[in-house]
């Protein structure tokens, strides 16, 4: 437990996680100076589904994705595919993920998820109740199945979700317009939400700013360390950057300054690609395709595709056919997409840990915390996130929601720490 609240925290990284902290430190008085190595939101954070769906939010290691990796392993265009020469991070995951893959882990990690899922939307309404103009829209996500593709997995996905403990609502759906009649088996979700992630932060940052906040961007971190005020950041671009607390929320890059601060979990990039399509009539509502991994929301004038999961290095090339192969997967399956139309392709990387659940809380070093490993679910989970770690770190008290998530995984001897974590490329 800290003996006084932290004047000043700087938080390294300006993506969804990063900015919910941010702003819920802001909130509490504290002064907060953001650094992101980019833009707002350049990570994971802008090109999402923009689905809100803490229904949906498991755990990524489970027997099933296991199985689907390893025979995608030699196809290139497969949902989920592996770079064909892995480094030593991802070896290190890749082995972690199969340690975790089994049911009964998959259930513990799912209990350890429910309490932030079951107060994710929650969080995004206390945003807007703060005065942060998030435009969230409610709507079922319509789930299409086609002919032999059972839906009996993922009814007891969700049921296991519902006897986690959060409040879970399915029934079928019709047939029909978006889907073609290649789709012939229908689930509606209810209770989720939607939104576009590139006005939420838009929206945060400018709420961080207008509450005072210093947002900086073009700032790579170099080290984190002690100085003679305190902590210290330091960038490679400008002056160091003097603080009472340090947040590392920094996505796929996490690892590079959390490593020698004793968190040892490798963290992947799982890139995946998404797009802006023309509509041939109107979507109204989220649409998931278990079958090709593909997500269609509603987005502007248009609807976004997302999907595939591509283990690859964080800046790996973007690659055309892996995004041509979403889009093809998909024009056959809903008669709104107009697949002529791409534009504003995307890449990501999605920043994956090898037993699902994300890092969040103290690191080795006095005053270090980090808040990142999301996976796929960093939209949805990211305001709870930085709610409750900002509670935790002006007060000092430990926030049991937080305890499964452990940066260090203290379940062996951490090495000492050191008083510096330095990036050297």
């Amino acid at each position: 437990m800290s003996s006084r609240a932290p004047r000043h925290v700087v938080v390294v990284g300006a993506g969804v996680v990063g900015l919910s902290c941010a702003w819920h430190l802001r909130r509490r008085g504290v002064e907060v100076t953001v650094l992101d190595r980019s833009t707002v939101g350049a990570g994971a954070s802008w090109g999402n589904a923009g689905y809100l769906t803490p229904a949906m939010a498991v755990p990524l290691p489970e027997p099933a994705l296991l199985r689907e990796g390893l025979r995608g392993l030699a196809d290139p265009d497969s949902p989920l595919a592996v770079a064909p020469r892995p480094g030593r991070d991802t070896l290190a995951f890749m082995a972690g993920f199969a340690r975790n893959a089994t049911t009964a882990r998959w259930r513990r990690s799912l209990d350890a998820l429910t309490p932030l899922a079951s107060r994710a939307l929650a969080a995004f309404d206390d945003l807007v109740a703060g005065g942060v103009p998030v435009d969230l829209r409610e709507a079922p996500v319509r789930i299409g199945f086609r002919p032999g593709e059972d839906d009996a997995g993922l009814r007891h996905e969700l049921d296991a979700v519902r006897a986690a403990g959060q409040p879970v609502r399915y029934s079928p759906g019709p047939a029909g317009t978006p889907f073609s009649d290649r789709i012939t088996t229908v689930l509606e979700l209810h209770g989720q939400r939607f939104v576009d992630p590139g006005q939420v932060l838009h929206a945060l940052a400018d709420a961080v700013r207008a509450g005072g906040g210093r947002i900086v961007e073009g700032a790579p971190v170099r080290s984190v360390g002690f100085g003679p005020g305190g902590l210290r950041v330091e960038t490679w671009s400008g002056p160091p950057h003097s603080a009472d607390a340090v947040v590392l929320a920094t996505g796929a890059w996490l690892s590079e300054l959390a490593r020698d601060l004793g968190v040892r979990v490798p963290v992947v990039a799982g890139r995946g690609y998404s797009c802006t399509v023309g509509l041939r009539e109107p979507l109204e509502t989220p649409v998931y395709l278990p079958g090709v991994r593909v997500a269609v929301t509603p987005y502007r004038d248009g609807a976004r595709l997302a999907g595939t999961m591509e283990i690859a290095g964080r800046d790996a090339p973007f690659r055309e056919r892996r995004l041509a192969a979403v889009v093809r997967s998909v024009a056959p399956l809903l008669t709104a997409v107009d697949p002529a139309s791409v534009h504003d392709p995307w890449v990501g990387p999605r920043p994956l840990t090898p037993d699902g659940l994300p890092l969040l809380g103290r690191t080795l070093l006095p005053g270090v915390h980090v808040a990142g490993g999301h996976g796929m679910w960093g939209l949805t989970l990211g305001p709870v996130t930085g709610a409750l770690l900002a509670e935790q770190i002006v007060t000092g008290v430990d926030r049991p929601e937080l305890a499964p998530f452990d940066p260090l995984r203290r379940r062996r001897p951490a090495p000492p720490p050191t008083d510096r974590a330095t990036v050297t490329a």
